[in-house]
């Protein structure tokens, strides 16, 4: 199907001199599913701010599904979520916020309100859609901003840290919503544990904001000296069967964990 993002040379210095971004080059496939992972500080957030057409690199350039076309002009298939989720929620009602996405693309009526029915039962919004986002909790508020971004059903997520203010309960339904997009999905993470569930394709962003690794998850996350080296925690089944099992058979998540324990039990 050809890549849906295709970045090359990036640099991005800020106005005070920082250097962000580092020389990145960077192509997504239609349909991966991709996780950034750094070390907070380590410019992976202003990754996906250019990524997503929200700020102009320094040096580098940017092309959307095959064609030299800015952000603005593929915005109706970019769904970005970024940290703060009052980036979203800017309307009279939550239930206006999500409605938003789907008025600006044209989506009928009736085929809006189904959209914002199902998010609100999936995320646990049905009490709060007439209530005015400032009156959400800090959970509440990332939940509604995640149905802000799924409800236009984008052809790309970039979503940095969708799980980072709600509570077990949600992080699964966020989780399964996610890993239900039948696009191209790029999370953005200090946290390695959600990754394997979700991506297939992993990238580090180094301490210098360049990209330090880019393979499989597993080669990724089981290269413990990798991840330390660049400010990460490895996965807490990693670094639990680091040294007893081989590097093919290292859980990467806790039911694969439960399932090899259960496996050497019989």
């Amino acid at each position: 199907m050809g890549p849906v993002i295709e970045a090359r040379g990036l640099t991005h210095e800020y106005p005070d001199g920082t250097t962000a971004l580092r020389d990145v080059t960077v192509t997504i496939e239609a349909g991966e599913r991709v996780a950034v992972i750094g070390a907070n500080g380590s410019g992976k957030s202003t990754l996906q701010l250019v990524l997503g057409g929200l700020v102009e690199p320094t040096a580098g350039t940017v092309e959307y599904f095959g064609e030299t076309a800015d952000a603005e002009a593929v915005r109706d298939r970019l769904g970005v979520l970024l940290q703060d989720p009052d980036d979203y929620l800017f309307n009279t009602t939550v239930r206006e916020d999500i409605e938003y996405g789907p008025a600006q693309l044209g989506m009928s009526r009736q085929a809006a309100t189904q959209r914002v029915a199902h998010l609100a039962a999936e995320l646990g919004l049905e009490s709060l859609l007439d209530r005015p986002p400032f009156r959400l909790s800090g959970g509440e508020k990332q939940r509604a901003a995640v149905a802000s971004v799924l409800a236009f059903e984008p052809a790309v997520l970039l979503l940095d840290e969708p799980f980072g203010a709600v509570d077990a309960g949600y992080r699964e339904r966020i989780l399964e919503l996610v890993t239900g997009h039948e696009g191209t999905v790029v999370l953005f993470t200090p946290s390695v544990d959600a990754v394997p569930e979700i991506a297939d394709r992993v990238l580090v962003v180094g301490k210098e904001g360049s990209i330090a690794a880019d393979g499989p998850v597993r080669d990724v996350l089981t290269d413990t000296p990798l991840l330390r080296d660049n400010g990460l925690r490895p996965p807490a089944t990693v670094q639990l069967f680091e040294g007893i099992l081989d590097v093919d058979d290292v859980p990467l998540t806790v039911s694969e964990a439960r399932a090899h324990l259960l496996d050497q039990t019989r």
